[in-house]
């Protein structure tokens, strides 16, 4: 079931749900979860002098099955956990952490390097942040960032996702001002059914959107 043609039809979706006039007086921070909620972001802002941030993360899977995502850390070494699987698997919590700590090491930081040449993620205490991803499947990402920028006193929060499981938007909903989503659904397979064009977003794309 394709919802959207590409992010730019998914991000004029969730336009229509947001308050524009609001966002831009407010002036909104629109910080992206994922490289293609960077892409969404980017299409959402269009020509509103609105800042978007990426807040970069990485996924900590299980010993034999680096598909199965138990957890996942932020840059700002914030960590959620998928205590039904960890606990399912009889997977050490030691574990969890370790690889945590190992992940942002060898990936987080290399990364902040590489798009953003060392400079931390962008201050948000007291700022109006717009979290924004082109998708979700179990909310990890979505959960971590949350989690990480609430940790920063934001003045509001707010997540803006044009297709999201159910499960995932009551997960979310409480912890967030508001959730803007056209599509939530309940049998929710995954973010590339939902795309007829769904194509990797580059390195360069990127650092001159979070770089502007």
């Amino acid at each position: 079931m394709k919802l959207f043609k590409d992010r730019a039809e998914a991000a004029e979706h969730l336009r229509e749900l947001l308050p524009t006039a609001q966002m831009q007086r407010e002036t909104w921070y629109l910080v992206a979860v994922s490289k293609g909620g960077v892409a969404v972001a980017e299409a959402l802002r269009g020509r509103l002098p609105l800042p978007v941030e990426w807040l970069l993360g990485a996924s900590i899977t299980a010993p034999s099955n680096a598909e199965c995502e138990l957890g996942r850390v932020s840059e700002t070494e914030e960590i959620v956990i998928n205590d039904d699987l960890v606990q399912a698997f009889d997977i050490q919590y030691d574990y969890i952490y370790g690889e945590a700590h190992r992940k942002h090491e060898e990936k987080i930081l290399s990364q902040i390097y590489h798009f953003r040449k060392g400079r931390p993620v962008m201050d948000l205490a007291g700022r109006n942040v717009l979290l924004i991803d082109e998708g979700t499947e179990s909310g990890l990402k979505l959960m971590c960032a949350i989690k990480s920028v609430l940790n920063m006193g934001p003045n509001a929060l707010y997540a803006a996702v044009p297709v999201m499981p159910a499960e995932v938007h009551d997960a979310v909903e409480p912890l967030c001002d508001a959730v803007f989503c056209p599509h939530v659904l309940d049998d929710y397979i995954e973010t590339s059914c939902y795309y007829s064009v769904l194509d990797d977003v580059s390195d360069e794309t990127i650092i001159k959107t979070i770089g502007e």
